[in-house]
């Protein structure tokens, strides 16, 4: 079955079952729009429920299509890249595309790249850093409601892998950010002198960051 929406037409998947109790509708990846009911709702009441929830269902077609949208695109270090796949061994950087083939393994990749620049801007956040505080270890991980952690007791930082989508200055305030509380373990007023003693510009960056979420 088909359905128009907005002058597009879309596949229509009724699946009744006798052990659903409610009607639901969902849009897939492909954007069929699946709507699982009970074994005796009519058609009708379905066709009726669609067109009663067409802003809902609009919206869902709007994510996933750009769930779809990001999945075609390369994020790194504050850069946006078309993906293009090839039969190509590893990775190469052109102006505005990437290409890579489709076996290879990007989040392998955004973690060996991570070690590296994670490091790098540590260490040279710690070293221009204007207050005394102990060398802290690093560790990376995919995180999905911080930025950033700092252990205080075991003296380790650990920064979200997807900063290394960011641009640089996000990596930066973080590092920054959770250097401080190596001196502060809270979100103090002295805690934030001492993160923009370290980055004067810390709010907009902060802000930014936050907008980005």
């Amino acid at each position: 079955m088909k359905i128009e929406i907005d002058n597009v037409l879309y596949n229509l998947v009724i699946v009744k079952k006798k052990s659903t109790k409610n009607t639901y509708i969902r849009v897939k990846d492909n954007l069929d729009i699946y709507v699982t009911s009970n074994y005796f709702t009519t058609d009708k009441y379905i066709l009726d429920l669609i067109n009663n929830n067409l802003d809902s269902i609009k919206k869902m077609i709007d994510r996933v299509n750009k769930k779809e949208q990001k999945k075609e695109k390369f994020y790194y270090l504050g850069k946006t890249y078309d993906l293009v796949y090839l039969n190509n061994e590893g990775i190469m950087f052109g102006e505005n595309k990437v290409f890579v083939n489709p076996k290879f393994d990007i989040n392998k990749w955004y973690k060996k790249q991570a070690s590296i620049v994670f490091q790098e801007e540590l260490d040279k956040m710690y070293r221009s850093f204007c207050y005394n505080i102990p060398y802290p270890s690093l560790t990376i991980r995919s995180m999905k409601t911080r930025w950033g952690v700092c252990n205080v007791k075991t003296k380790r930082v650990t920064l979200n892998l997807e900063l290394i989508k960011r641009d640089i200055k996000y990596l930066d305030y973080v590092i920054i950010h959770e250097l401080s509380h190596l001196l502060y373990p809270n979100h103090s007023k002295d805690f934030w002198k001492c993160v923009e003693d370290n980055m004067k510009d810390y709010k907009v960056v902060r802000k930014e960051l936050k907008s980005d979420e």
